[in-house]
């Protein structure tokens, strides 16, 4: 099992981050404080609808993961591991409305009703390609769950996504739909795969990011409303590169080990 020191984790939350010191000689929890508010009683407003922790253990232990990898000197093998890691834990509170069903069990004693999961199994869809990195933490929870795939990339000059591949779980419509993302940037790819979604019939969606900028959140939220948005911690701004800052760098390129 890896092990962490370090200072408390400070938890996520929906303000500006300042970095705070780690521990000399140790890996450091890392930990953002928040230092300023949200830029507009209108985007303050949008947060209202976002899925993010708090105080439980669970929370904790996200927010230690992601300022963990934040550090560039964390490689590839590590970092991988780390985004499964965040999203399985994600996933808990993404799933946590499931509906469920009276079933009748026979123990090796006797004879009980219990409850498990009803309907069609969920989706797992990652955006391409720093959305797989997601795939495989969530699936060690639900093994069963179909996965699609929506490819998109961000035209270099304009920063808008560019749609090129989409293969989803048939009946859609009949599934909770797990879109991942570990970076919700400027919003483009996320309004656009989740509109290549609702093309195909899907009603019920969810949209899951490692780290967000407020421009990102605000932009999903106003295209698509009904779409619940899951968060490890909403980060900064945008810079004029549209990174998200501070940000844990090019997510694509640190899953996969290339520039």
């Amino acid at each position: 099992m890896r092990e962490y020191r370090g200072q408390p984790a400070l938890c996520a939350g929906v303000q500006g981050r300042q970095r705070t010191a780690g521990v000399k000689g140790q890996r450091p929890l890392g930990g953002y404080r928040a230092a300023a508010p949200v830029r507009s009683v209108e985007a303050a407003s949008l947060y209202s609808g976002v899925q993010r922790w708090k105080t439980s253990a669970q929370g904790k232990l996200i927010t230690h993961k992601i300022n963990y990898v934040r550090q560039e000197n964390v490689g590839t093998k590590e970092f991988r591991e780390v985004i499964g890691e965040i999203a399985q834990l994600m996933c808990y509170e993404a799933t946590r409305d499931l509906k469920m069903s009276d079933v009748q069990i026979k123990t090796p004693l006797m004879e009980m009703t219990g409850k498990m999961l009803s309907g069609k199994k969920l989706a797992i869809v990652p955006i391409l390609r720093a959305g797989i990195g997601m795939v495989d933490g969530m699936l060690s929870l639900i093994p069963a769950a179909k996965v699609g795939h929506i490819g998109l990339y961000r035209d270099p000059e304009t920063y808008e996504p560019v749609e090129y591949y989409c293969k989803l779980p048939d009946p859609i419509e009949q599934r909770l739909i797990v879109l991942t993302d570990p970076m919700l940037a400027t919003g483009g790819s996320a309004v656009d795969a989740v509109r290549m979604i609702k093309q195909h019939g899907g009603k019920n969606i969810k949209f899951m990011s490692i780290i967000a900028a407020p421009e990102g959140v605000e932009r999903l939220a106003k295209a698509h409303p009904d779409v619940q948005i899951y968060c490890g911690n909403i980060d900064r701004q945008l810079n004029e590169d549209a990174y998200i800052c501070p940000g844990l760098g090019d997510a694509g390129d640190r899953i996969f080990g290339t520039k």
